[in-house]
């Protein structure tokens, strides 16, 4: 990869050898291992068994979580943040761990949509939930940076699994909960 960033650089017009440059194909290369990390991880690895007892069926909503991604059309980064929600059977996850199965599927090449599935897929499984709401809202640095260039678009995917899907009033009660400010 260090190779590629090389080339990539002399491509563009730039010297790869001026001081300012020569440790970049170096850098660029990790920091792409890093991004993109997720390719490397495995659910069962991630998610570590912290699964408890429920006590209770209530919804159990984790907002705000950060993300960071990159755009697999442009390999631009889009930033947001991602809402979850579920409804527990037998088992609740724990709380960290809704964020780190975010990460794993957010660094990889990415649409945002196929993102969003993807986190309530794993989760309406690996939990055995009720059901599970899933909303990412991103800005995609490939229309603010380049294209349209529109500097205040965002754009919100919803995925709505089980109860979430087929009961008005857990999928109303989740998006109320989620738009209120902390």
């Amino acid at each position: 990869m260090k190779d590629l960033f090389y080339k990539l650089l002399q491509e563009i017009g730039e010297d790869p050898e001026r001081e300012g440059l020569k440790d970049t194909p170096k850098r660029a290369e990790e920091s792409y291992k890093f991004l993109t990390r997720g390719y490397h991880q495995d659910i069962d690895e991630v998610l570590n068994n912290a699964f408890f007892e429920a006590e209770d069926s209530h919804m159990i909503i984790v907002k705000d979580i950060e993300l960071y991604s990159l755009c697999e059309h442009h390999m631009l980064p889009f930033i947001g943040k991602c809402h979850i929600g579920y409804i527990p059977r037998e088992k609740v996850i724990g709380v960290s761990k809704l964020a780190r199965v975010v990460d794993m599927f957010a660094r990889r090449l990415q649409i945002q949509e196929r993102l969003t599935n993807q986190i309530a897929n794993v989760l309406m499984e690996k939990v055995g939930a009720q059901g599970v709401g899933v909303v990412i809202e991103a800005q995609h640095l490939c229309m603010m940076m380049r294209g349209v260039e529109k500097q205040n678009s965002k754009m919100i995917t919803s995925a709505m699994h089980g109860s979430f899907r087929s009961q008005m009033a857990t999928r109303t009660e989740f998006l109320q909960l989620i738009s209120t400010t902390s």
